[in-house]
């Protein structure tokens, strides 16, 4: 198909879904500059992943329980440890669901190198007999019945070696992803925007900042940075404005906030500060030709190549709360306030706003639904322009890719979150790096599939009732500030690995 006969069938297609309660603001010379836009990107998807600059994947043997958990390329090797129901400071067991994570600190001790991470579980409630993060800064512990039961536990390792897991916030709900700072704190994030103020408990949807040491976190709301279904954040270093992505399918944005108090220290959020969402201004290179097309559903269906100008909203009332029954596209959809004021002023609309990493004067943005089974964007913080590097057309070419980290070095790798990712090698979903022109290659693949007598010869219980884990997915992953060992959860049973290995074969 010619481009022309490309852009008017993509036309056709949105006009059927373009009915709106309150139209997208778009300026007459916002419309001009799209028509007269040179369309320069490949308007492709990709299909399939190509060989690893590492080699072949294979079962390896864990340093820890012996058992072969990963499967992953010649020369590398890992760890496990802090699996769910590891004993924690004050006796507690660990709980499951290992979802984000950041190295926050790394310092000499004495002769070791001392590593913080700051590692999320992402549960709802259980009762209080089963929560295991009350000897944490707990946020909500009022109310009747079932108690908030996510937050952080913090891993201390000296030499590459486990020394401490420590319950640093509870009372949250649904702590899925987060971000470091600059100034050695982690920021936890509530993918869930439930009120408990009704039986006595505390509205939830925010981000909370933890400490790298656990007895300074005051485990209060920073209520400013916005109320919504909260996935990941990363700070520009050079502003500390912090980029959040949201993750309500298939109603997202794109927020930034930006501090009253830019100081950079631990608690400086709480100050306060304005929230903003992403508007595309102007097109650099588009498979669309107008604003409106892409800011309503451009970013969800986005192309190899296409390219942005981003401006920024300003949301007058980041704790509003969220609503249902609003119309999206002429469909009904629950959102949340925030996103309700970006959307009535026009901004850009993600389906579901995952991952986020900043380096080297960049963000790496995931949506993990747009274009079929994932996509990442580039924004280039200095221009404001954001470009689609990746986008997979089907699961051999990437699974629904969450969570994602750059290498000291500079590489992408994203983690899958698409169920068992069936491929050459069977079932078993992936780690993936990007090569840079955005192909995507397999960097490791989950191997977690044995009986309770297997577990039990490691040391370890069954864990959630199935040996099979094959379908559960990667997250957290970051790497030291050495770039030398990748640090990486396994989301069920629970289990964090460190792994390590020739990085320098390829560009990890």
């Amino acid at each position: 198909m010619n481009d022309l006969n490309f852009k008017a069938s993509r036309r056709n297609m949105l006009k059927g879904t373009a009915s709106l309660a309150a139209a997208p603001f778009v300026t007459t010379f916002g419309m001009m500059a799209a028509r007269n836009a040179q369309a320069a990107a490949t308007c492709e998807r990709l299909t399939q992943m190509i060989a690893s600059p590492y080699g072949v994947v294979a079962p390896v043997l864990d340093q820890t329980t012996g058992l072969p958990l990963l499967m992953l390329p010649p020369g590398f090797s890992y760890k496990s440890f802090g699996w769910r129901d590891d004993v924690m400071a004050g006796g507690k067991l660990t709980p499951n669901a290992h979802d984000g994570m950041g190295v926050v600190r790394s310092r000499r001790v004495g002769r070791s190198t001392e590593l913080t991470l700051i590692r999320n579980h992402e549960l709802g409630t259980t009762s209080p007999a089963n929560l295991r993060l009350t000897d944490a800064p707990t946020y909500d512990n009022s109310g009747t019945g079932n108690l908030p039961a996510g937050g952080t536990s913090t891993l201390i390792l000296r030499d590459g070696n486990l020394v401490n897991i420590i319950p640093s916030i509870g009372g949250t709900m649904t702590n899925c992803a987060g971000g470091v700072t600059p100034w050695e704190t982690w920021l936890t994030c509530e993918e869930n925007t439930t009120d408990r103020t009704a039986v006595g408990g505390k509205k939830h949807g925010y981000v909370f900042e933890v400490s790298a040491n656990p007895e300074e976190t005051t485990a209060q709301p920073l209520v400013a940075m916005g109320r919504f279904r909260h996935e990941a954040v990363a700070i520009d270093p050079t502003t500390n404005f912090c980029y959040q992505t949201e993750d309500q399918s298939p109603a997202s944005l794109l927020y930034r906030f930006e501090p009253d108090n830019d100081s950079g220290v631990f608690n400086s959020y709480a100050d306060g500060g304005k929230l903003k969402a992403a508007r595309v201004k102007a097109i650099v290179s588009s498979c669309y030709d107008s604003l409106e097309q892409i800011n309503q559903s451009g970013f969800g269906a986005p192309y190899m190549g296409d390219e942005y100008e981003l401006e920024w909203v300003e949301i007058a009332d980041p704790d509003a709360d969220p609503v249902t029954g609003y119309n999206v596209l002429g469909t009904n959809r629950s959102v949340s306030g925030p996103f309700k004021q970006g959307w009535e002023a026009g901004c850009a609309r993600m389906l579901r706003g995952e991952g986020i990493w900043y380096h080297n004067g960049k963000m790496y943005i995931v949506d993990t639904s747009a274009g079929s089974e994932g996509c990442v964007w580039e924004l280039t913080l200095a221009t404001q322009r954001i470009k689609c590097i990746y986008v997979s057309q089907t699961q051999l070419a990437g699974n629904n890719v969450d969570n994602i980290t750059v290498s000291p070095r500079g590489g992408i790798l994203c983690c899958e979150d698409g169920g068992q990712s069936p491929d050459e090698l069977g079932n078993g979903l992936r780690l993936f790096g990007l090569s840079a022109n955005g192909q995507p290659y397999m960097f490791a693949k989950n191997n977690i599939n044995f009986t309770a007598d297997q577990y039990a010869a490691a040391g370890k219980n069954l864990l959630g009732g199935t040996g099979n884990q094959l379908g559960s997915e990667f997250a957290g992953a970051c790497f030291d500030p050495t770039g030398r060992t990748l640090f990486v959860n396994n989301y069920t049973p629970g289990i964090t690995f460190a792994i390590t290995g020739p990085w320098a074969n390829g560009n990890l």
